[in-house]
């Protein structure tokens, strides 16, 4: 069992595989002008960082997951924000719902999430994480309240949290907003998505495109085909072609071609 961060870096840091290194570098786009630009990289698979969560002890304490949320390796911050995910999933169990204490813990988990937010600075870091914490926070009770100063503020704390990352300037917390939805769609609720989807229609960034197309794509299969037909007879014309293409990619070929074939 490792009991502190720097168990974990050291660990970690044991296993690095200059092969599988630059390959991952290139993958994730860490060059000059690219959205990972100068990301660094141990050269670990995620079932191996997946490993060394499982490696870490139970009461290993949220104070320690910063450390790791800071650190310069790509694998070292995958693997806190995977403690945060473990975490989060133990307090969020249908018989803990309504726990206050489960509750408390959530949220803290939660607020922990989005003070690191921009430490989860690639593609992968935010899904493998945002819909297991923030997406099921959003179905959950919480104790928070939104914040009074705000430019955001409407009452609604959740709907807060979502607005100031769609509205940040940093990629990846606006893919957050987005991706987040995943959980939500899952559970039955395409509200959060269909929200989300619109006030992204214009993003100019390609990651931002597969999201959302991805998004609206699980939207139809979780909740209703109805849902993202009636979306698309509103905005297909005006959506970026990979999104448009992202989020039709299940439907029948003849329905595809129709879609695809909507002008801007």
């Amino acid at each position: 069992m490792m009991l502190t961060a720097k168990e974990i870096i050291t660990h970690m840091e044991s296993l690095q595989d200059d092969k599988q290194r630059h390959e991952l570098m290139r993958f994730f786009k860490t060059g000059k002008g690219d959205y990972g630009e100068g990301d660094e990289f141990l050269g670990l698979k995620v079932p191996q960082t997946r490993e060394v969560v499982k490696k870490v002890d139970q009461g290993f304490p949220l104070s320690e997951i910063p450390e790791l949320l800071m650190n310069h390796w790509h694998e070292v911050r995958l693997c806190g924000l995977l403690i945060l995910v473990s975490k989060f999933e133990k307090l969020a169990t249908k018989k803990l719902e309504n726990n206050e204490e489960a509750i408390k813990g959530r949220d803290e988990i939660l607020q922990m999430y989005l003070q690191y937010a921009e430490k989860a600075n690639n593609w992968d870091l935010v899904d493998l994480s945002v819909p297991k914490i923030l997406g099921h926070w959003l179905l959950l009770p919480t104790n928070l309240s939104p914040l009074p100063t705000s430019p955001h503020r409407g009452g609604d704390v959740k709907r807060q949290v979502l607005d100031e990352l769609a509205q940040s300037p940093c990629l990846w917390k606006q893919r957050m907003s987005i991706v987040c939805t995943w959980k939500t769609s899952q559970m039955g609720d395409p509200s959060w998505c269909l929200r989300y989807a619109e006030i992204h229609l214009h993003h100019p960034h390609d990651l931002m495109h597969k999201a959302v197309g991805w998004m609206l794509r699980e939207m139809g299969k979780r909740c209703s085909m109805d849902l993202l037909r009636d979306f698309l007879r509103q905005h297909a014309h005006e959506m970026p072609r990979t999104m448009l293409r992202y989020a039709i990619e299940k439907m029948p070929e003849h329905e595809r071609q129709y879609w695809m074939g909507i002008k801007f």
